[in-house]
């Protein structure tokens, strides 16, 4: 099993990047903004007991996937230091199932990514949708470095398709691309 982990600030292009990567192979998405739609109906946003479940959600899907030896690409919005314990949880159930875990952080343009935070598709997943709420979220973390001690593929895709990124990672990662 390997687990590609897309990470970087919001509507830098994860799902996007995501969602290429699958058409071409065999791994299927896990973004995190699926765990949070399954655990908000039930607790507050941001409370613990949400962050708890989403976080155990999370956690044992992908072991769960690691364990069946099902290809996982994981989106995650990765606050340096602040996530460092969850990256590392992710990490160790990936490899104690016997997985390999490829780190890929993708970084854009600041006013790129302004535009593409008010992009309608963002309300689907109820998403950062404002530009408020993106410049909050860049004042209170460090959303633009790399995974604290492991190696990641940085892509800039303030130029490239989501195709291309997604090319890219790919061939970093000698993923097997899907049968025709």
């Amino acid at each position: 099993m390997k687990l590609i982990l897309i990470y970087g600030s919001p509507a830098v292009g994860k799902l996007t990047t995501a969602n290429e990567i699958a058409k071409l192979t065999d791994f299927k998405v896990f973004h995190n903004h699926l765990t949070i739609s399954a655990v908000k109906p039930v607790f507050e946003f941001g409370t613990a007991p949400f962050w708890k479940l989403v976080h155990n959600f999370r956690v044992e899907t992908i072991a769960e996937a690691a364990r069946e030896n099902v290809n996982l690409i994981y989106t995650f919005c990765y606050a340096k230091t602040e996530d460092d314990e969850h990256i590392e949880e992710i990490a160790r159930v990936v490899e104690e199932n016997g997985g390999e875990i490829c780190f890929v952080l993708l970084v854009a343009e600041k006013s790129l990514i302004e535009r593409r935070v008010l992009e309608e598709s963002r309300k689907k997943y109820e998403k950062v949708g404002s530009l408020e709420g993106l410049l909050k979220m860049w004042e209170k973390y460090e959303l633009f470095l790399p995974v604290t001690n492991r190696e990641s593929l940085i892509i800039d895709n303030s130029n490239l398709s989501a195709e291309l990124s997604a090319q890219k990672i790919i061939e970093h990662f000698n993923l097997e691309k899907a049968a025709d």
